[in-house]
């Protein structure tokens, strides 16, 4: 894969921030929690992060989140399955003001 392609491929691994109450804990730990494609790997993750935050990872976990089923009367269906990246940062270093919260 050329070097632009791996770079465009990078921009598209974060999907966003995943917030609930076990992502603020982990802030407090110096983690930020992530919603991250589904076929990408830890070291993505962590070449992502350092491309669009200039911040270095110090580890990067993966959760495969599975979808749940639901039901609309007769109706069945299923919300899609997706992937939560814990990424740990360094002491001193915070992405949280790019995301809004503090």
């Amino acid at each position: 894969m050329s070097r632009v392609l791996h770079q465009e491929r990078l921009l598209t691994v974060i999907q966003g921030p995943h917030m609930s109450e076990k992502a603020h804990i982990a802030a407090e730990n110096n983690q930020v929690v992530l919603k991250v494609r589904t076929d990408a790997t830890k070291k993505e993750i962590a070449q992502a992060v350092e491309l669009l935050f200039e911040v270095k990872a110090d580890s990067v976990q993966v959760v495969n989140v599975k979808g749940k089923a639901k039901r609309f009367q007769q109706t069945k269906g299923r919300r899609p399955s997706w992937k939560k990246a814990y990424v740990k940062l360094p002491d001193g270093t915070s992405i949280e003001e790019l995301f809004g919260t503090e």
